[in-house]
């Protein structure tokens, strides 16, 4: 599946595993699985983004800031007329995030901070009303409407940082133009880790092969850059 121009944003899914496909251990501390050739490139990619969008549960277990790091690019977006960093996406079901989390830490020129979750849980949602605008996404959370709604808020191009979940999710659903893969070269081996994503019924298959746009060395890690096939693919 293609984005549906002029529906939604260009969605790009960017994850970093182990070479079993782990984006994560089992203990509490946050598991480095990039180098630093390539977190430079992630914050590359980053700052190429009108936004960047992760699940509730990845800010609860990583704490992300989720902010472009090079001074360099923080300033070309500032001359471009654009925050120094994206605006900042999460979704939640149940509402319960922590407001200070560094997700929600206001910074100089800040992007907006926007939390998306079912009308049932906009309640447990107010204690982060006054750090982030929360949208009611209705009796369902459902991702094509999210979609629709980042893009009438002017967002052209979404990177989808995980986690599991709702990599899983995006995926499932076809909604991802471009998928970035991070392979350390080690194993993790823990059943009880969180994978790249869970089981599910993706559209592309043994049957409908992506396209490798992009192999690149980075030190001991390697980039792996797919594209869904094009129609005349197919």
């Amino acid at each position: 599946m293609t984005n549906d121009e002029g529906t939604r944003p260009y969605v790009l899914a960017s994850c970093a595993m182990s070479v079993d496909g782990y984006i994560d251990d089992a203990t509490p501390a946050r598991l480095l699985l990039s180098n630093e050739e390539d977190f430079d490139r992630v914050d590359e990619v980053r700052a190429s983004c009108d936004a960047i969008l992760v699940g509730a549960e990845t800010i609860r277990r990583d704490n992300p800031c989720l902010l472009v790091r090079s001074q360099q690019r923080r300033d070309a977006r500032v001359a471009a007329g654009l925050p120094p960093s994206p605006a900042k996406v999460t979704l939640t079901s149940t509402g319960r995030l922590d407001p200070a989390a560094s997700f929600f830490a206001a910074t100089v020129g800040d992007a907006p901070r926007l939390v998306y979750c079912p009308s049932s849980a906009l309640a447990a949602a107010k204690a982060i009303g006054d750090v982030a605008t929360v949208v009611d996404a209705g009796p369902d959370l459902k991702l094509a409407e999210v979609l629709a709604d980042l893009h009438r808020r002017g967002i052209g191009r979404l990177m989808v940082e995980g986690g599991t979940r709702v990599l899983t999710q995006f995926l499932t659903a076809g909604l991802v133009d471009e998928l970035h893969l991070a392979v350390a070269p080690f194993f993790v081996g823990q059943p009880k880790a969180p994978r790249f994503v869970a089981d599910g019924s993706f559209p592309w298959n043994a049957n409908r092969r992506m396209r490798l746009a992009e192999v690149r060395q980075m030190g001991d890690v390697i980039l792996l850059r797919y594209l869904p096939p094009t129609a005349s693919e197919e």
